[in-house]
C-alpha cells in the first residue's frame, strides 16, 4: 500500500488532506473459530502478534511516517496488542479510545455463526439482512447506532490532527462502517470490501467529506519477521 497523502480540498493545509490508516487487529482464535467477539476482552493468538510486529515494521518504514501524528486505539486487548508494537516502532504513546471499540453484540457475543443461526433464526436472518435499526437481541447496538458512533469517532479524530495522518487500531465492524462512510455504501447494502486481520485501510478526509483512498492491504503480512 502506498502511504503517500491524497491531495485534500477545503480547510487543508498545504494542500494535504487529513488521512486516517485503520488497522483491523490481528487475529484471534475467536476469529478462526467464527465466534463473535463484540465487546468480550479476547487476546491475539500467536499468528496475531506477529502480524501486528509485521504491521508495525511496514509503518515504521513508510515514506509518510513523519506525517504520522498519533496512534489511537479501541480499549479491547485484541486491539492494544496490535498498536502496541505500532506506537513502539513509531515512537509515539498509545491513545485509547473506547469510541473505537467493536460493536456490541449482545447475545450473539461469544457464539458461533453456526449456532446463532440454529438457536435465533430469526434474530440471525435479520443480522444478515443488515436492517439498520434492528437492535441486536441482549442490549446490543443497532447498525444505524454503531455507525453513528464510528461516524463521530473518525470525524474527531480527523479534527484533532488537521493534514496529518493518525493511524486507527480498531475491529472488523468498525472498517466496515468506515469504508461505507468514505465511499458512501449504504448501511443496508451487502458487503463487497474485505476486512482483513492486521490490513492497512485508508480514508482521507478533505475539510468536509471523507474519500476511499485504498483497502484492505496485506502485502506487509508476507514478510517473515526474520528477514531484516
Amino acid at each position: 500500500m502506498s502511504l503517500e497523502a491524497g491531495q485534500g480540498q477545503g480547510g487543508s493545509e498545504a494542500g494535504q488532506c487529513t488521512s486516517v490508516i485503520l488497522v483491523r487487529h490481528g487475529v484471534t482464535d475467536w476469529n478462526q473459530a467464527r465466534r463473535f467477539q463484540g465487546h468480550i476482552d479476547i487476546a491475539l493468538n500467536d499468528e496475531g502478534r506477529r502480524q501486528a510486529e509485521l504491521t508495525a515494521r511496514c509503518l515504521a518504514g513508510s515514506a509518510e511516517r513523519d506525517r504520522i501524528a498519533a496512534v489511537h486505539v479501541s480499549d479491547l486487548s485484541r486491539a492494544v496488542q496490535t498498536a502496541e508494537p505500532i506506537a513502539r516502532a513509531l515512537g509515539l504513546p498509545l491513545q485509547h479510545d473506547p469510541s473505537l471499540r467493536e460493536r456490541y453484540y449482545g447475545s450473539f457475543e461469544g457464539r458461533t455463526h453456526e449456532e446463532i443461526d440454529r438457536e435465533e433464526p430469526e434474530a440471525w436472518r435479520r443480522w444478515r439482512d443488515r436492517e439498520p435499526d434492528f437492535a441486536l437481541p441482549g442490549g446490543g447496538e443497532s447498525l444505524r447506532s454503531f455507525h453513528a458512533r464510528v461516524e463521530a469517532a473518525l470525524r474527531g479524530l480527523v479534527q484533532r490532527y488537521p493534514s496529518r495522518i493518525v493511524i486507527a487500531v480498531a475491529h472488523g465492524g468498525v472498517l466496515d462502517c468506515a469504508y461505507r462512510i468514505a465511499s458512501g455504501l449504504p448501511l443496508d447494502a451487502p458487503r463487497g470490501h474485505a476486512l482483513l486481520n492486521a490490513s492497512l485501510n485508508r480514508i482521507g478526509f478533505d475539510g468536509s467529506r471523507f474519500t476511499l483512498v485504498d483497502w484492505a492491504d496485506v502485502a506487509h503480512l508476507d514478510e517473515a519477521l526474520d528477514d531484516a
